[in-house]
């Protein structure tokens, strides 16, 4: 009887036990991604991944989103200049309850590794869907592409809780063409 106590006490601390320690993602040298409890020394863009306490961290997003971000990730790649077409790209993810990961082109180091990760020049809004890189912001291909990846048309009802939970950025007029602009590191 008490070994079958026991039991149940380890059982009981075992999910407590497994969430103690951090976890890492993490590209090697060859552009491949990892995930682990210890990113290797010569590691490179390593990433603390935060858990939510035993939840899971996209409950909130509906499940075509969930699928479309594990197998199309999105990325706005944007520059210091950029602010009123860059915040129309905002705005379209943001409307379409996109989850997306936002990297600023500042530094003539973060243009280089833009450079060398697209193989194009870097122009700002740059948006990378999976692999795919989309230069300048045309609202019509933006949408294609990201309806091709499988993400929904508008964001859920939940997602919009939130957002208008939040303060919003500033409004940016309407685009009408494609529009980029060239992306240049402020002065080091």
């Amino acid at each position: 009887m008490r070994r079958y106590i026991l039991l149940l006490c380890c059982l009981g601390a075992m999910p407590v036990l497994a969430q103690a320690g951090d976890l890492f993602r993490w590209v090697d040298s060859a552009g491949k991604v990892y995930y682990g409890d210890t990113p290797p020394a010569n590691a490179l863009d390593v990433q603390s991944i935060k858990s939510s306490g035993g939840s899971l961290q996209n409950e909130d997003m509906p499940y075509e989103t969930r699928i479309a971000l594990q197998n199309f990730p999105v990325t706005l790649y944007v520059g210091s200049d950029c602010d009123a077409v860059c915040g129309q790209a905002h705005n379209l993810l943001n409307r379409r309850g996109i989850p997306y990961t936002e990297k600023a082109l500042k530094t003539s180091k973060d243009i280089e590794a833009f450079k060398q990760l697209s193989g194009m020049e870097a122009f700002v809004p740059v948006l990378q869907v999976g692999k795919t890189f989309i230069k300048g912001f045309l609202e019509s291909q933006w949408n294609s592409e990201l309806d091709i990846a499988g993400y929904a048309k508008t964001a859920s009802y939940r997602q919009r809780l939130q957002q208008q939970s939040q303060p919003s950025k500033s409004e940016a007029p309407p685009a009408d063409a494609s529009q980029t602009t060239p992306a240049e590191p402020d002065a080091q």
